[in-house]
């Protein structure tokens, strides 16, 4: 077995290991590595606008920061931890205390604390590059605003929770000539880097199919798709966009092929009023049934405040985190209500069948209820299969019949990266495009990203359809 580290408890804080080069998944991920540079060379590279007035022109990335949420305060704490490569100088965001956060995080002057990104995008141009992470429905209207300015463009999944938004934001960048990295994390995970290198090393043979699945957690989904940002469709995204589309991009990343056909099957089935049980309140706070359900909104926060555990999901809810905050959060926020007594309409559970160009097929399913878990993935091959737990690879080889345990996920200083090392593999690899102009380090370009986005809008359309819809880029 060849082992790159301890087992991890939570996926949520494995960062990127050191490489054992000396390993035979070292060897073979550095065999195929030097395999996909030499097959890049000679590749063209994108324009790089003039740098902007005031920022810096060494290899020191500038970044203007729209939305100081969970997902832009990420991300600048990535820059923050590796301010060699790049740094904040702007932020754009309505709300006061998370704007003057990160601002004070990172010695941003007041004159480039914007309460809008119109503000920050009416000034002249203050940084290389742009993070916009933004709420899902905001997207588009910034980033194309931006590219037009000569910013390149790091922007938050999805897109935009429209099909032609998402082809219009496309064009917009490729018009400007600007580089654009969509946040599709799973790409950049150590893990995913050694499964891939696997698979396109050809030592299962040709994949013809595989079986994902998303492990949502039952606490994460009535936190972030009952009771939180993205419970509505109209409000942010459907599920599938919302959440999974990282999921279908991760299997067309793996399995090298463009998604030709999709169908799809899912609802709402448990997170409904009429599954509310006898005796419940509208609010946790007031419930006698809450001791005994598993969605009990005061046993996640304040329990997990009480451990000491005071960032996500606690530090979206409040921005006074103390047990005052919580409870006042529960007492009068949406995070309080009975998972049985919201206005969500995402669903809690949803399979897909996709079939790839070349005859591969893939099956995802993304289901609410089960422990909070990383994704679970077999891979079948025709000379052997591979299963994965996102920490851990099992690679069967037919003709020996032996078996190989490869494990990636090691802990580290920089443990808030998030998504077993893949926040961190996404900044390195944004940062590193802008500072050179060539975007081959960049795993999420416009075109997969873009193709990939039409295959989750064909699947949900499927799934209302009850058809086999194609994917038409």
């Amino acid at each position: 077995m060849v082992t790159r580290g301890p087992a991890v408890p939570d996926w949520r804080y494995a960062i990127e290991p050191e490489i054992n080069t000396a390993s035979s998944a070292g060897s073979e991920r550095q065999r195929v590595t030097e395999q996909r540079e030499g097959a890049k060379a000679g590749t063209g590279t994108a324009s790089r606008p003039a740098p902007a007035s005031g920022a810096s022109q060494s290899s020191t990335v500038t970044l203007a920061v729209l939305g100081a949420g969970d997902r832009g305060s990420a991300y600048a704490g990535w820059v923050a931890r590796n301010p060699d490569r790049a740094t904040v100088v702007a932020v754009a965001e309505p709300r006061a205390y998370q704007r003057e956060r990160l601002a004070r995080e990172h010695g941003i002057p007041a004159e480039r604390a914007f309460a809008s990104w119109q503000e920050l995008a009416g000034a002249p141009r203050l940084a290389d590059a742009a993070i916009v992470a933004t709420r899902d429905t905001e997207h588009v209207a910034p980033a194309i605003t931006l590219a037009r300015k000569g910013y390149h463009l790091l922007v938050e999944k999805p897109l935009a929770p429209a099909e032609e938004e998402c082809r219009t934001l496309v064009a917009a960048v490729r018009d400007a000539g600007v580089l654009l990295a969509v946040c599709h994390v799973l790409r950049y995970r150590p893990y995913t880097r050694l499964l891939k290198d696997i698979v396109d090393s050809g030592r299962v043979g040709t994949v013809l199919s595989v079986q994902h699945l998303e492990p949502v957690g039952w606490w994460h989904h009535a936190h972030s798709f009952v009771r939180g940002n993205w419970r509505r469709t109209d409000r942010a995204s459907f599920m599938l966009m919302a959440k999974s589309c990282h999921d279908i991009d991760w299997l067309r990343h793996i399995v090298g092929r463009p998604i030709e056909r999709v169908s799809s099957f899912g609802s709402l089935r448990h997170f409904r009023p009429e599954n509310r049980p006898p005796g419940a309140a509208d609010r946790c706070l007031d419930c006698a049934v809450e001791p005994e359900c598993p969605y009990s909104a005061p046993r996640l926060y304040l329990g997990r405040l009480r451990e000491g555990r005071t960032g996500w999901p606690v530090s979206v809810i409040t921005d006074e985190v103390t047990e005052t905050g919580v409870l006042a959060a529960l007492r009068d926020g949406p995070y309080g209500r009975c998972v049985y007594a919201c206005d969500n309409d995402a669903v809690d559970h949803q399979v897909v069948a996709l079939e790839f160009a070349g005859g591969a097929t893939a099956t995802f399913q993304m289901v609410a209820f089960t422990p909070h878990l990383d994704r679970r993935t077999q891979i079948f091959g025709t000379r052997g299969s591979i299963e994965g737990d996102g920490e851990r690879l099992t690679v069967y080889d037919f003709t020996t019949g032996s078996s190989e345990e490869l494990t990636t996920a090691t802990p580290g200083p920089d443990a808030a990266a998030g998504h077993g090392g893949g926040d961190a593999g996404l900044m390195e690899a944004f940062t590193t495009a802008v500072a050179t102009g060539d975007p081959s380090t960049i795993l999420s370009g416009p075109a997969e990203s873009l193709e990939t986005h039409l295959a989750v809008f064909a699947a949900e359309r499927a799934r209302h359809r009850g058809t086999v819809e194609r994917v038409f880029l």
